[in-house]
């Protein structure tokens, strides 16, 4: 059964730190450029960070530059994004989408309209960022 499942997601504190990790079953996630998308209620959703299947190219949105950075194990068939300094806006549900167009720069790519499809995608993990 092909799936992606997200975990690590919860309520913290502004400046807090939190890993999120997407897990691959029924594929090897490495062979699929790996994109960390969130969307908060009533907002666009959003492509925050990607890493390419080569690994040759990477995309983070300008909001996360500097504190979200996604890895790759492929030996555990798992992508992670590691958000450090959180903050308020940074709240929504996070989810990780196998896709092959690689890792583009320009933000339109990753939105909803793009035509641009998600291979696979999760079901998502919530991040609250409050106090």
């Amino acid at each position: 059964q092909v799936q992606l499942v997200e975990s690590g997601g919860g309520l913290v504190q502004p400046g807090d730190s939190l890993r999120l990790s997407c897990a691959a079953s029924g594929f090897a996630l490495a062979n699929y450029d790996v994109a960390w998308y969130r969307q908060a209620p009533g907002k666009e959703r959003e492509g925050v960070a990607c890493i390419s299947s080569s690994e040759g190219s990477r995309y983070y949105a300008d909001a996360v530059k500097g504190r979200f950075t996604e890895t790759r194990d492929a030996a555990k068939n798992m992508n992670y994004l590691q958000m450090d300094d959180l903050k308020p806006e940074d709240t929504a549900i996070y989810f990780c989408a196998a896709q092959q167009w690689g890792c583009p720069r320009k933000p339109s790519f990753y939105m909803a309209d793009s035509g641009f499809e998600l291979r696979y995608k999760g079901q998502g993990t919530q991040v609250t960022v409050s106090g």
